[in-house]
């Protein structure tokens, strides 16, 4: 997805374990390990008058990971795919050296029903060996990821890998996305299952922390790789993602990433030229903005 004028404000604070911001970058962390944006959508009602549309754009430098809670979307890409994603499967697009997409409502759901779109979009960064590596896409369905239990919570890992286990999604570092939910009050020590930087983004309902109670919306960051103890509040929904940084900065522009100023420079241009990687049967371009 495009994230022309999606990134909310930050609002970020201090709470003593851990940064709490609204979803990343924010000002104080830029990064959580690879990961470096994660786009909320919705959740919204869609209908008649209202359509997810997200026109051709282009990327560069990332992986994209599409994970819908509600609704469903329809992507295509420049190199020929279209797969629709439906709740809890993924969407695994590498951009490397370039790929343009497309997002939108599904052609059969365009019919006068309303129905609600809920979901989260999400670029990792390629490792700098590998930001020119030929695009890819892959989908998982839901059904193929690994699940698990303890007690009355129930775990997804979606992506990468943690709690010993490996999600098929491709992954090209050291990184993981896990989806945590739970009916009744949950003790979190994810201590010796996950590593690298620790995000928590809450879906739904809230954790306490440091003796804060922090509420859905929000993403913590834990100050200490590796280890990340929190309760969950009832019926709670949350994400934890992260891994291990790398080494080099990552700029951003746009919809591109890169470990080099000069090669944003020269996608900024070949998109603004027209010879960037197209969708042969989708004459929609997103302009670059200024």
């Amino acid at each position: 997805m495009s994230n022309l004028g999606m990134i909310i404000e930050e609002r970020s604070r201090d709470i003593g374990d851990f940064l709490v911001g609204r979803l990343i970058p924010f000002r104080k962390k830029r990064m959580i390990g690879p990961f470096i944006f994660i786009d909320h959508m919705g959740p919204t009602t869609l209908g008649p008058s209202k359509y997810m549309d997200v026109d051709q754009h282009p990327h560069i430098g990332l992986s994209t990971l599409t994970f819908m809670l509600e609704g469903e979307i329809m992507h295509e890409d420049s190199i020929g795919t279209q797969q629709r994603i439906s709740p809890g499967s993924v969407n695994w697009m590498t951009a490397g050296k370039g790929v343009s997409h497309s997002e939108r409502t599904p052609e059969d759901m365009r019919n006068g029903k309303v129905f609600n779109a809920h979901g989260y979009q999400i670029w990792v960064a390629l490792p700098k060996e590998l930001e020119e590596m030929e695009p890819e896409f892959h989908h998982i369905d839901g059904a193929d990821l690994p699940k698990w239990n303890d007690d009355d919570a129930a775990f997804t890992l979606v992506a990468g890998e943690g709690y010993g286990k490996k999600s098929p999604v491709p992954s090209y570092s050291p990184f993981f996305m896990v989806e945590v939910k739970n009916k009744s009050t949950y003790e979190l020590n994810v201590q010796g299952n996950l590593k690298g930087e620790i995000g928590i983004c809450i879906v739904e309902g809230g954790i306490l922390a440091c003796d804060q109670n922090i509420e859905k919306g929000n993403i913590l960051v834990s100050k200490v790789e590796d280890v990340c103890k929190i309760t969950l509040q009832p019926n709670s929904h949350l994400l934890l993602f992260g891994g291990e940084p790398f080494e080099e900065e990552r700029h951003i522009y746009w919809n591109f990433v890169s470990s080099s100023k000069e090669k944003i420079d020269q996608a900024k241009n070949n998109w603004e030229n027209k010879t960037f990687p197209m969708m042969d049967h989708d004459s929609s371009y997103v302009p670059l903005p200024k």
